[in-house]
């Protein structure tokens, strides 16, 4: 058996490429967004992807299981327990409590583990040339070194009120499962020390259910639920916001990213030639709100109150027409121009006609010194829009320049 545990710091999260080195199939367990790391593992140990897994819908970071599909044409097998509420809505083979994973002559038996989320599943591994019994076991956020996984994030990150007690309930019932594991099983868990998905993890990246039966403070409570449901439902960290953004993306069909663009290095001239050409479309779009709303370049300027930016004041690269090259864009030209984050501004961040739809759902002209609009008279669209492009911008740590400032009232 080939086993590799794949650990991101940055994340505090675990994922795991297991192999038969007899057939040359593998199988990746948890996979995350850079999946150019399995494909190398495997490739270095002549194994091939050919399963792909996960032991629930993540929420604090974005899974790589459908990219790293796409490129192997491995199949994915993901949880369909936990309700109607709670499946991957694109195409897998789903597991339920009892089934059986092939790799070879490895097997990954399934157990329904719900607490942290309802959908929540484990894998025994066996390996069976060495023995019939298990001797590894993938528990994702269900058991951690120490610590098992929270069962409020669906509460408070995602505002599904009643969840967390529900979770507690069968988090306390997935426990009485692990207790009855012979004690000589390898746990390997999905996070370590620093993850959010619990409050007291340990930093080694492994332990046994014997060391957790003596250890973890969740295997301490015999048959008092109330003191487990009450402790574990306790000082838990507040949720980071973007948790139900990425359960919501790691759920539903999305884009896959399946290679990492590249980008032409601008030179000094050609830089000098693109900001020329920004700058020029952008006095141009001046002018038209300027003569659409019978006012001067200089007060539709001073509306904007300092927020109008030209290649004078700071560099500026290029017109981006899709959000989703614009984190490219901006790591390209802090790259290509040798600044800081901090001083690197974009206009244009939408098409014009994108402008201009925009502008046009502004109210009279106030002296105020931003202009304020309505929420619900925004189109879905453009509000998406606006509201991506400052997410990125909180983010990366930038100033990104708009004709004007927003505020929702």
């Amino acid at each position: 058996m080939f086993f590799q545990h794949i650990y991101d710091k940055t994340l505090a999260q675990a994922s795991y490429l297991l192999g038969c080195q007899k057939t040359g199939e593998a199988i990746v367990i948890d996979a995350k967004r850079d999946v150019d790391t399995y494909i190398d593992i495997a490739k270095q140990n002549n194994l091939r992807i050919t399963h792909i897994t996960e032991t629930h819908i993540h929420a604090d970071f974005l899974s790589g299981s459908r990219e790293l599909a796409a490129l192997t044409d491995a199949e994915m097998y993901l949880s369909d327990e936990g309700g109607p509420d709670w499946q991957y809505n694109f195409s897998h083979t789903g597991l339920r409590h009892g089934d059986v994973i092939k790799v070879g002559n490895l097997s990954l038996k399934v157990l329904h583990t719900p607490g942290h989320t309802p959908e929540s599943i484990t894998f025994l591994l066996t390996d069976h040339p060495a023995s019939n019994e298990p001797v590894m076991m993938f528990t994702g956020d269900f058991v951690f070194v120490g610590d098992i996984g929270r069962p409020d994030l669906l509460e408070k990150a995602a505002g599904l009120k009643g969840t967390q007690e529900i979770g507690a309930d069968q988090m306390y019932h997935s426990i009485k499962k692990f207790q009855a594991l012979p004690d000589f099983i390898q746990v390997w868990p999905g996070h370590g020390a620093g993850s959010a998905c619990g409050k007291a993890l340990g930093a080694v990246p492994s332990t046994t259910v014997g060391y957790e039966k003596i250890r973890n403070w969740a295997l301490q409570y015999g048959d008092d639920k109330t003191g487990f449901v009450g402790y574990l439902l306790s000082d838990q960290p507040e949720p980071p916001k973007y948790f139900a953004e990425m359960k919501m993306r790691n759920k539903e069909p999305r884009n896959l990213l399946t290679h990492v663009p590249k980008h032409q290095k601008l030179s000094p001239e050609e830089l000098l030639r693109v900001q020329g050409e920004v700058d020029n479309i952008y006095n141009q779009f001046l002018k038209r709100v300027a003569d659409g709303r019978k006012l001067s370049i200089d007060r539709v300027k001073q509306i904007a109150r300092g927020r109008v930016w030209t290649g004078k004041d700071a560099l500026a690269i290029g017109l981006v027409d899709e959000i989703g090259s614009l984190q490219d864009a901006i790591n390209f030209a802090i790259k290509s121009s040798n600044v800081s984050a901090a001083k690197v501004i974009y206009y244009p961040l939408m098409k014009e006609d994108k402008f201009e739809s925009l502008f046009k759902l502004l109210k009279d002209e106030t002296e105020e010194s931003e202009m304020k609009i309505n929420l619900n008279s925004i189109p879905a669209d453009l509000l998406s829009y606006y509201q991506e492009i400052k997410k990125i911008e909180g983010r990366m740590g930038i100033q990104m320049r708009m004709p004007f400032d927003i505020k929702f009232d």
